[in-house]
Order: C-alpha cells, then structure tokens, then sequence
C-alpha cells in the first residue's frame, strides 16, 4: 500500500512553539475530515499528546477535536498536509518521526491505522 509515503521526505521545519512536517493519506478514495478519528505523531519514540497536534490544509488549521465536526473539507489520496505538533520545538539535528493515521470508512467493519516512521532532519 501507500504507507511508506505517508511523511513527505525533508518537509520537517521549525514553527512557532513547535514543529511540523508534510503528511499524506494513504487511503484511495480520501476522505472527509470528520472521518479522521486520531493523528498520532511520535518524536524520538516519545508519543506527543493529542491536544499538541494540528491539521492543516487548504488554508484552514484545525485541532483534532475540531476536525470531528468538520463536514465541508477533505484530505484527499495523496494529497500533502501540514501537521504541526506544538510541543516547544525540536533541536536542530536528525529526529525519528511516526505518523499514524486512525480513520473511519463506512463499509470496513473495523477501524484502519495507516503509520510511517522516518528519519527526518530539522535544520539549524
């Protein structure tokens, strides 16, 4: 499948009181943005709280549980979009980076977790 594209290589930067990267969805069709159950992201193996992770996408950032109420925009297969985590910032230097993906699609009968893990730097 598509999960070993998930995280956009060399797209990891610095934000303010935090960091992010380039995420893709790895599921065909796409999806809406209520339908996205959970973003996990895990920095250097220590998992980030839920409340720290940002969606953004088509000029609109949204925080996790805002994106459940979210009926009128998509993330579409393939398509990149920023996910910021606002933990303080990462120091310069290489960082192993796993985005997970919990999402909900009406006709499987269980919830799919699509994840990546890369090695990304963050420059100085």
């Amino acid at each position: 499948m598509m999960d070993n594209k998930m995280i956009v290589e060399g797209s990891l930067r610095s934000e303010d009181g935090g960091f992010s990267f380039l995420g893709r969805l790895p599921y065909y069709r796409g999806l809406g943005l209520s339908m996205i159950e959970d973003i996990q992201v895990t920095v250097d193996g220590a998992v980030q709280p839920r409340e720290t992770v940002r969606f953004s996408a088509h000029g609109n950032t949204y925080s996790l549980d805002e994106m459940e109420t979210v009926y009128d925009d998509r993330w579409n297969f393939g398509e990149k979009a920023r996910i910021i985590v606002l933990n303080g910032g990462l120091a310069a230097g290489d960082h192993q980076i796993t985005f997970a993906v919990r999402y909900r699609v009406s006709y499987l009968p269980f919830v799919p977790t699509t994840k990546d893990t890369k090695d990304l730097a963050l420059a100085a």
